[in-house]
């Protein structure tokens, strides 16, 4: 599972009856001011929870106007590896890059991905993308998957892949499911993202039935909606310390 905002260590603690591992966040979630998973990580270890670490990225607007892309990357790397030997979380884990806008990467997109990339790896640690696995139209003619632009222009660099794709099918929808990432489409994902909270309606028509009334997907027996998630490891980013 994964959420922006920490729910609690009560709820936390129930919610690891029906899960195996937790998104953690970095820094700031997207559209927040605060994170509020730092501090975290050995309370939910000591729960028994695996982690998938995120780190928010820049928007192409961000990027575009800064001037230099690759060196806001490399800045962000630093910030992404400073947070996680900060928090405890081994070297060699990996980092995932969260990339929300999806279609073809631009070019200052690619610089800042690569440089960040570098950043990280270059520290000890491993890089991982969270990024859309959905076809997105560029044209009557063609489609481009953003998690497939990304790999095939990734020059030799080892990225993991954490790939959304909430589209009913290959989604279930909101239901809890022994599913392998590579169902989602994108055969070398790690890990899969393949129900949100709130659901988007364009996706998911065909299993809005198995969202709640108010759209959110929420764990079963539980008034915490979530993301739901699964992963080839119970500790996706290898981010254990024992």
């Amino acid at each position: 599972m994964d959420r922006n905002d920490y729910p609690g260590d009560a709820s936390m603690a129930a919610l690891r009856k029906g899960f195996e591992f937790t998104g953690y966040w970095l820094n700031n979630p997207p559209g927040d001011d605060r994170n509020t998973w730092q501090g975290k990580r050995q309370t939910l270890q000591k729960m028994g929870y695996g982690f998938l670490l995120l780190f928010n990225g820049r928007e192409y607007v961000q990027l575009k106007a800064s001037g230099n892309a690759a060196r806001l990357g490399a800045s962000d790397a630093t910030v992404a590896v400073q947070a996680a030997k900060r928090e405890g979380f081994p070297a060699s884990a990996i980092l995932y890059l969260d990339q929300e806008q999806g279609g073809r990467m631009l070019p200052e997109q690619r610089a800042y991905i690569h440089a960040w990339v570098d950043g990280v790896t270059g520290a000890g640690y491993r890089a991982g993308i969270y990024c859309s696995g959905i076809a997105f139209r560029e044209s009557s003619s063609v489609y481009v998957v953003t998690a497939d632009d990304i790999r095939e222009h990734a020059g030799g660099r080892e990225i993991h892949f954490f790939v959304s794709n909430d589209q009913c099918g290959p989604s279930p929808g909101c239901v809890l499911s022994s599913l392998s990432p590579a169902e989602s489409g994108s055969g070398f994902a790690d890990a899969w993202q393949f129900a949100q909270s709130p659901r988007r309606p364009e996706m998911t028509a065909a299993c809005r039935q198995t969202y709640a009334r108010d759209g959110n997907c929420y764990a079963p027996g539980s008034s915490v909606y979530v993301d739901l998630d699964t992963a080839t490891s119970s500790d996706p980013s290898h981010a254990r310390t024992r």
